[in-house]
């Protein structure tokens, strides 16, 4: 029900200088086709201006060549120029997204369109409670006070959804990759679209930034010394399926799961030791993600 199903347009678009030139060029037209179906599918993800087949996956060539139904070539070319006139943004994981998505959506309609939704809802819940005949629009003309009453929730849901998840600071991202790249000597980019996937996702989860700490602090002191394991201090392996496993680890010293067994046993949790070697290991369900 709350869902955008429009981009907003200006009437001035070809009016602008980027777009006049690419009206000179080589298949002019299909890029400017191109160009409105990124747009499109912008307003489709509804993600600040960032297009994707899903929040894992970013879209390659040959998907949006399919999905647009224009030769690949052109498509390509398009992506090209887009970037080079600064139109477009593809980031190091090739997520795509639309410079300056505000020109092309109109932000103060989506609010206004939560705000009704709001409204709708609490006026619902009130004429509930006074026990008032409820006057607000049903769909179809056939469903009971309950099914509308969950199709509100449902609506509610996801703006809350929304406004607590997916609109995180950037000062977040920024803190916990900040404190990563501190903790293992890394570079990793707060920007990164599949690192604020997971990060995102992690918090929707209920976890919170003393856990992202605990894991960071705890593979670090396990893995950064390790040349076969330093390799997974980055994101998608401490963010990803295995966080809460990580959280949990008892223990978490280098020493005390990769160093040279002296024959004893190992307590810590998740660990095994490797009779052909003599080395001890993480079990399964603890081994970084690939």
């Amino acid at each position: 029900m709350s869902d955008v199903k429009w981009i907003k347009l200006s009437m001035k678009m070809f009016e602008d200088e980027k777009i006049k030139l690419i009206e000179h060029m080589p298949e002019a037209d299909t890029m400017l086709v191109i160009w409105i179906k990124l747009l499109s599918q912008a307003g489709k993800s509804n993600d600040h201006g960032y297009i994707y087949l899903s929040e894992n996956i970013p879209y390659t060539d040959e998907m949006l060549s399919t999905i647009f139904n224009r030769p690949l070539n052109v498509v390509r070319m398009a992506l090209g120029v887009f970037r080079q006139f600064g139109m477009i943004e593809i980031d190091e994981d090739n997520f795509i997204s639309i410079c300056n998505w505000e020109k092309h959506q109109n932000v103060v309609g989506l609010d206004k369109i939560r705000e009704q939704t709001r409204q709708r809802v609490a006026k619902y819940r009130e004429s509930k409670k006074l026990g008032l005949p409820v006057t607000l629009p049903v769909t179809d003309g056939n469903e009971t006070d309950i099914e509308l009453e969950e199709e509100l929730d449902i609506d509610i849901d996801k703006e809350r959804d929304k406004e607590n998840v997916t609109n995180v600071p950037s000062s977040i991202y920024q803190e916990i990759i900040e404190y990563l790249n501190k903790k293992a000597n890394t570079n990793y980019r707060a920007t990164s679209k599949s690192t604020q996937t997971l990060i995102k996702a992690r918090l929707k989860e209920k976890f919170t930034l003393e856990d992202f700490r605990t894991v960071i602090d705890r593979k670090s002191s396990q893995w950064i010394n390790d040349t076969k394991m330093n390799v997974y201090l980055r994101p998608k392996t401490l963010f990803g399926t295995n966080f809460e496993s990580y959280l949990n680890e008892k223990g978490g010293t280098s020493n005390a799961q990769y160093g040279r067994s002296n024959g004893g046993t190992t307590e810590a949790s998740g660990t095994i030791l490797d009779g052909r070697t003599g080395w001890i290991r993480p079990t399964e369900p603890h081994m970084p993600e690939v």
